[in-house]
């Protein structure tokens, strides 16, 4: 090995280090105390050494934001192609974005921390734009097939704010004697916003 593919790997190591820090301080401290300074002191590297591999804080943040939008995205493809039919695709999709929310909720909170993301920030980050698209698609199908006069844009937004706010609101306190009533109140959604293409 060279001393270039050396010098490649070495720096690929410590980037990779950097995350993995990250993660762990996340996981045991939350987003809010994350902090370049941090990271450094519990890698025992420098901060500029930090700054080598990150422009700053931002950087490290939305790295795992496309990480969290990736495996969503995954997850939406797995549940949608389980089935054919588009109300059923949908149904299962929002299932795996509820137990994607819960199972991974660092990811959760850091991509949807400040509400749902903006046209903007859709357009920036492709991996929000497959997000839609998974979701729009058996919409766009579903309007079609009923000949409904729902503005298919109208409903990929009521379909995630519904996510969204019922995620948001249990995602603090969240208890198992709750689970069943946040089924029962995710299944009566399903059923309302579908019943919904057949006006």
């Amino acid at each position: 090995m060279g001393i270039a593919e050396r010098r490649q790997r070495q720096k690929e190591e410590v980037r990779t280090a950097i995350l993995d820090t990250a993660w762990r301080i996340v996981g045991a401290e939350g987003w809010q105390s994350l902090s370049i300074r941090k990271i450094a002191d519990a890698i025992e590297y420098s901060v500029p050494v930090i700054y080598d591999h990150f422009e700053n804080k931002e950087a490290i943040l939305e790295e795992f934001t496309l990480r969290g939008f990736r495996l969503l995205n995954e997850q939406l493809k797995e549940a949608r192609d389980q089935f054919q039919d588009p109300a059923r695709q949908l149904e299962a999709m929002a299932y795996a974005y509820w137990r994607f929310a819960f199972d991974n909720k660092e990811y959760y909170q850091l991509m949807y921390g400040l509400g749902l993301p903006t046209c903007e920030a859709i357009k920036r980050v492709p991996e929000l734009a497959a997000q839609t698209d998974l979701i729009m698609e058996p919409i766009e199908v579903l309007v079609r097939e009923h000949g409904s006069k729902a503005d298919p844009f109208l409903k990929y937004h009521t379909f995630v704010s519904m996510l969204h706010g019922m995620i948001a609101i249990n995602m603090v306190g969240r208890s198992a004697n709750r689970e069943e009533l946040n089924m029962m109140v995710l299944k009566d959604f399903l059923e309302s916003f579908l019943a919904g293409f057949n006006s």
